[in-house]
């Protein structure tokens, strides 16, 4: 028990060893120097008679053994005091204190073997004994005072933030395994990233040069062609991802009992052509009203935020009209998004009279022709015009040809015909191609969402560039076999396109998410998400009479904000999920993916190149282009002026 009365108890045996050493030390300069005492006139018979019994003892008959002795108490009373601990104590100070007196200390005896007087030997031993028996214990109590707690030595609290992480690799026929390192303990150990459940969604999330793509998507591509997968690539920076697939696919292709076909959607240099409301896929109203709020939506970004309001939910259910009147007409041999457009640049007495001969329209057009007959003309202006003037964005006659064809559909997982389509944007036109390309993916997502299809993984790069719902996706799409990767650069990106609930909602959900450098509300959202660790604490609490050093231990987060807004390219933290026959118990990473740099700079030099699929000029784009024009004035003209179509 630390009492009072227990302290004073040992400060007194602390002090009486002590003063034991430093009573044998003298009653040996007595007896070994007593010629000098003697010539001083320093010794008394009465004092004599006393100490010739001492000096009988078997520790005065030699000078190393009495010197030890005395050197023993001292060290003994050493042991048991409390010095005042100090910062700027050095623990090599302190040896060189204890070294050179053991040394002064032993060797002293050297000076009588000198021929001189008595009287200077003497004085020379005793002096140079007691200068290195206080250099020793100088040094010695240095040594205990030395605080032995180095809190500069991980002044970033690197090794109080790691943790075990999955050095197992584990893998099944749906698996992404990605092989890293990470420190723990002091040491570099190997570990592996193991996306076992790719259907419960992956974000890959990650600021410019995070690598985001060299380090995890082209992983995920390359790993999911090998596996069997059918595949949906939206290629941002086009053509990186798309050589990548197609390369892999030549790679792979005996892995599939259906060998895939390869499609590629690219409107700057053309490949295949597609139709996003081809009429096979269109099966009731409610298709077309999808198809053109996501295309209404992709033209206009910020009415993802104002979704409800009348001036945008009117030029919806306008396009709306136009999508099912050219699906319903001649059994849709007109439904393309060109002929939409161009049908709506139509005069209003022949448009509206067009689509009122369409009965299961009405609904949606009667606002529309109510307003005209009442000659509310900015009404209908502010109806309609917003609708057109957005449309008019895309009147450009390689898109025209691109969304006129139909060389493949979007079935991509259908069991019979695997597909691999990629699909790529152009970062300087992402207005208008990003609102096609969000068509095309929100109108596939319909289609593959089924049960029976063929596994199949979508790969979204910069997803936020898209205006596409993938919330039912990544919700209900895990039973049918459909993995979604979304690359985001921020979080911040989602808020800013998808509006902040739709934003929180897909962080929230998705199930893998792998993340390389982030800042702000991003890293703290993902720091949290990652849980807290068992951390060891150091503290030092100095004052004038005592130093005290405590330590604990308590929870804290396991990587912190700062940590990930610091991440260098190819680190990531994360956390994976896990099936219920296969858990993994650590879940969460933080660690450095290993590339092969080497080897996929050798294989990238072997790719061959997408190949050319037709042979196209501008006499043919143009040619489509005008032909769409004259398929509505067709239409126009036969079922308004049945007698002129006749006549034409």
């Amino acid at each position: 028990m630390q009492t009072g009365e227990n302290e004073q108890a040992l400060r007194k045996i602390i002090d009486f060893t002590r003063f034991l050493g430093i009573l044998v030390l003298i009653l040996h300069f007595y007896f070994s120097c007593y010629g000098a005492f003697s010539e001083l006139h320093f010794t008394y018979p009465i004092v004599n008679r006393v100490l010739i019994n001492i000096f009988k003892l078997s520790i005065f008959r030699s000078i190393m053994i009495v010197k030890s002795v005395a050197l023993g108490f001292l060290i003994i009373s050493l042991i048991g005091s409390k010095g005042k601990k100090a910062e700027n104590i050095k623990f090599s100070t302190a040896l060189i204190y204890s070294l050179l007196g053991l040394t002064i200390y032993y060797s002293s005896a050297i000076f009588f073997k000198l021929q001189v007087s008595y009287l200077l030997i003497a004085g020379l031993y005793i002096s140079l004994t007691t200068i290195g028996f206080l250099l020793f214990l100088t040094g010695v109590s240095m040594m205990f005072r030395i605080i032995n707690v180095n809190l500069n030595r991980d002044i970033f609290n690197d090794e109080n933030e790691t943790f075990p992480q999955e050095e197992r690799k584990l893998e099944n026929e749906y698996s992404i395994n990605l092989p890293a390192e990470y420190w723990y303990k002091g040491k570099v150990r190997k570990s592996w990233i193991n996306v076992i459940n790719p259907f419960r969604s992956t974000l890959v999330c990650g600021g410019p040069g995070a690598g985001k793509s060299y380090f995890v998507i082209r992983h995920i591509i390359d790993q999911h062609i090998k596996k069997g997968f059918s595949m949906f690539i939206y290629d941002f920076k086009f053509a990186d991802l798309s050589i990548l697939a197609y390369n892999a696919l030549l790679k792979y292709q005996n892995n599939y009992k259906e060998k895939p076909t390869f499609w590629v959607i690219d409107f700057d240099k053309i490949y295949h052509r597609c139709n996003p409301v081809y009429p096979e896929a269109m099966f009731d109203l409610t298709d077309a009203m999808e198809s053109a709020r996501t295309f209404m939506l992709g033209l206009n970004r910020e009415w993802v935020k104002k979704q409800g309001d009348f001036f945008v939910e009117s030029p919806i259910n306008f396009v709306t009209a136009l999508i099912w009147f050219l699906r319903k007409y001649k059994d849709g041999i007109y439904c393309t998004i060109p002929h939409a457009i161009e049908l709506a640049q139509v005069e209003y007495k022949y448009l509206f009279a067009l689509l009122k001969t369409e009965p299961e329209i009405e609904v949606l057009i009667n606002p529309f022709i109510s307003a005209w007959q009442n000659e509310a003309y900015d009404q209908l202006e502010g109806q309609i015009a917003s609708a057109k003037i957005s449309m008019a964005r895309l009147v450009s006659p390689s898109l025209y040809y691109v969304l006129s064809g139909n060389d493949f559909t979007l079935d991509i997982n259908n069991p019979e015909a695997p597909k691999i389509v990629c699909m790529g944007n152009n970062p300087q036109k992402i207005m208008v191609y990003g609102t096609v390309l969000s068509l095309y993916v929100n109108r596939m997502l319909k289609v593959i969402n089924k049960k029976g299809k063929l596994k199949s993984s979508l790969i979204f790069d910069e997803y936020p560039t898209l205006v596409a719902d993938l919330i039912p996706t990544i919700s209900t799409g895990r039973s049918n076999l459909i993995s979604c990767t979304m690359g985001i650069q921020d979080a911040s990106q989602l808020r800013k396109d998808y509006g902040r609930e739709q934003a929180d909602v897909i962080m929230s959900i998705v199930g893998n998410i792998l993340a390389g450098q982030v800042t702000g509300d991003t890293a703290k959202q993902l720091s949290e998400r990652f849980g807290k660790i068992m951390q060891d604490r150091q503290s030092i609490t100095i004052n004038s009479q005592d130093t005290s050093v405590s330590k604990s231990t308590q929870l804290d987060f396991a990587i912190p904000a700062s940590k990930i807004a610091a991440l260098s390219s190819g680190e990531f933290v994360g956390l994976v999920a896990d099936n219920p026959d296969n858990k993994i118990k650590l879940k969460v990473f933080h660690n450095e993916i290993i590339n092969d740099h080497e080897g996929i700079k050798k294989e990238e030099s072997a790719y061959k190149e997408l190949p050319k699929v037709r042979h196209i000029d501008n006499d043919m784009i143009m040619a489509n282009f005008l032909n769409i024009k004259k398929d509505i004035e067709l239409i126009i003209s036969r079922e308004l002026n049945p007698q002129e179509a006749i006549e034409k």
